[in-house]
């Protein structure tokens, strides 16, 4: 069947609109710690520019988001590279190396999740929110649902969720109405909190999350906020206003509970992943044999890159990676020791990449893109490259300057987190491609075009903010700009490296995560194997791991949809309104992530971190006109969904 769909005008469009979303990814990270998943806005742009041409496919516009998507992604690199400049190793960002990091190691990053993809993707009943939404869009846009009723109610539904979304979050930008609401209190000695984002987007991604995924992370926040926080607020003598005392412990201790409770949930969960592993590489071995037999049966969306190519290119990317490790050694005290070091960073790239990349693309299925916490498998990364060189370097008697090893570590970091970032959105891109009747191989290809994409901009975006706003904590800082960017993330994986080299980082956090991630796998193991239920582990550690302005909107929107499913049972069309509330948790993803596009780029040609801001010293009544209009907003329009569905029918 010739349907078009790898085509040039898709990919220069999709290459196109990458420049613009990876520009604004990495500012917004390096300003806030946060990036934002670029496939639905390139959806929406594609839809809106390839209709203007003929022979346009769903699957054309599915490739335009997977190249824009992959190319965005690299951006989260950001939470690694610039640590380099932090500790003084460089001054500027080189643009081979910045690029041969973010490139060879998002190719091994797509090349790692072919073979997942089976396992992941077509065999997992992981809900991919932000991949669901994406395919939703593309279906209503592109006109492919069945019956002219129903395709007009989704498209009214999708795009008023969208527009709800992007003028709730210009309410919040022009502090009319509050973006977050957090209330800190101690009882006695204990300090704690609770709070959340008033963003519909993350309602919208727990709806599709669904509840048990909502009780998982539900559990994560009790156990970090209404447990460990209160408790080492106590033990550690915390003294100071509660909002101040509660966060500094989040921070420094409660977080690293967390990244050890998913370390304990991620070997699991890969361990758990090896026997559909090893089935979707022998399905794939034998399609790519039905293929070479000229097999014209096998599906469209059955064909994978061939595992053989698959091989070749991951082994052509070490070869540039073991360059790498030269050049960023040449001249250094470490250079003596360039063999050795190019044999271990390709070792720990293989194994600890492949680790990510199912990591990742597993925590991607499981709360979305946009909020797995990329970061987190950062601080696992160094800590395994910085333990690794150390124990190295004592074993063998070098005596290398501290500074040296703190560097490289970060330096073999930065490649794994490409392998992660990278998987960490395929396999959501993938999941679009698999409910829109994608070719995988063509996605797959897509997706290699997308990160080299994306890398070229990498190192040009990064001098520029370098000598524009500079780093915190970096030294000999001349920048123009008063307010050098904080680039949180980079902050913390430096200071984690420093700590691993010198030998004064306390394990004893992570250790305690990893036990409590081992309590929680038999729990949830116990409560499979005799109920109905599941507490899925790594959803309880990524609560514990990321703030409550992310977790608990998405509780919310869990909550919320399991709710309005059943009060759709109630109705005389169930189904119907059932899938117009997916189209509308996905049109409020839509709005609000459009609206962080238009935002960011805004941000980035003022230079103003808050250039929509009509009124100041405006906190209480913004507060409670945010939670009031969050709350009825978001009630209206589940309500008017479900009535929209009873009227449209199924036809």
């Amino acid at each position: 069947m010739n349907r078009n769909e790898l085509t040039l005008r898709g990919i220069i469009l999709g290459v196109a609109i990458t420049a613009v979303f990876t520009a604004a990814n990495v500012y917004l990270g390096l300003k806030v710690g946060l990036t934002f998943s670029t496939a639905i806005p390139a959806a929406v742009i594609s839809m809106a520019l390839l209709q203007r041409f003929g022979g346009v496919t769903i699957q054309e516009n599915n490739i335009v988001q997977t190249v824009a998507s992959a190319a965005g992604a690299m951006a989260s690199v950001i939470f690694v590279l610039p640590g380099l400049v932090m500790v003084g190793w460089w001054t500027n960002f080189p643009f081979w190396l910045t690029f041969g990091i973010c490139a060879s190691g998002g190719i091994l990053g797509v090349m790692f999740t072919i073979p997942l993809r089976r396992a992941l993707v077509v065999q997992s009943d992981l809900p991919y929110p932000e991949g669901v939404a994406a395919a939703e869009v593309i279906k209503v846009g592109s006109g492919t649902r069945s019956g002219a009723q129903e395709e007009t109610a989704g498209l009214k539904t999708l795009i008023t969720g969208a527009v709800a979304a992007a003028g709730y979050s210009l309410a919040a930008a022009m502090k009319l109405a509050a973006a977050e609401v957090n209330a800190f209190f101690r009882i006695g000695p204990a300090a704690t909190g609770i709070g959340g984002s008033l963003s519909l987007a993350l309602l919208g991604a727990g709806h599709l999350m669904g509840v048990t995924v909502g009780v998982a992370i539900l559990t994560g926040l009790i156990i970090s906020w209404g447990i460990a926080t209160p408790l080492l607020t106590v033990l550690h003598h915390v003294t100071g206003p509660a909002a101040e005392a509660a966060t500094t412990i989040w921070k420094t201790q409660v977080r690293f509970i967390g990244a050890g409770t998913i370390a304990a949930a991620a070997v699991w969960t890969l361990g758990k992943l090896a026997g559909p592993i090893w089935t979707g590489l022998n399905n794939a071995l034998a399609a790519q044999s039905r293929m070479q037999a000229g097999d014209e049966t096998l599906p469209l969306t059955e064909r994978d890159i061939p595992i053989g190519i698959m091989a070749i290119v991951s082994l052509a990317c070490l070869i540039p990676v073991g360059f790498l490790v030269h050049a960023f050694l040449v001249g250094t005290v470490l250079s003596p020791h360039t063999g050795s070091l190019i044999a271990i960073t390709i070792g720990y790239v293989i194994v600890g990449g492949f680790f990510v990349a199912a990591v990742c693309g597993y925590m991607a299925g499981l709360i979305g893109t946009s909020q797995s916490p990329v970061s987190g498998v950062g601080i696992l990364a160094v800590l395994g490259s910085a333990v690794v060189l150390a124990a190295l370097a004592k074993g063998t008697g070098w005596d290398p300057d501290g500074h040296a090893l703190v560097a490289f570590a970060l330096f073999v970091t930065s490649i794994i987190i490409a392998v992660a970032v990278s998987a960490n959105d395929n396999l959501q891109d993938l999941k679009t491609g698999q409910l829109v009747g994608a070719t995988p191989w063509c996605q797959q290809v897509a997706l290699v075009i997308g990160v080299v994409a994306g890398s070229l901009v990498i190192s040009p975006v990064l001098d520029l903010l370098n000598h524009a706003y500079g780093f915190a904590g970096a030294p000999n800082v001349v920048a123009v700009a008063s307010q050098p960017l904080p680039a949180p993330q980079a902050t913390l994986i430096s200071t984690l490296a420093k700590g691993v080299i010198e030998g004064n980082l306390d394990w004893s956090l992570i250790g305690i995560g990893a036990l409590l991630g081992a309590v929680l796998i038999a729990i949830n193991e116990t409560l499979r194997r005799t109920s109905r239920f599941s507490l899925p582990p790594l959803a309880v550690g990524l609560a514990i791991y990321l703030p409550t302005g992310v977790t608990t909107p998405v509780i919310v929107g869990a909550f919320a949809g399991w709710a309005y499913d059943r009060w759709c049972a109630q109705g005389k069309r169930p189904e119907a309104a059932r899938r117009l509330g997916v189209l509308l948790a996905s049109g409020l993803i839509v709005g609000e992530s459009l609206f962080s596009v238009v935002l960011a780029g805004i941000i980035v040609a003022t230079g103003k971190g808050e250039p929509f801001a009509v009124v100041q010293n405006f906190e209480t009544p913004a507060t409670w006109l945010g939670l009031v209009g969050f709350v009825v907003l978001a009630f209206s329009l589940y309500r008017w969904t479900r009535a929209l569905g009873e009227s449209s029918g199924d036809s």
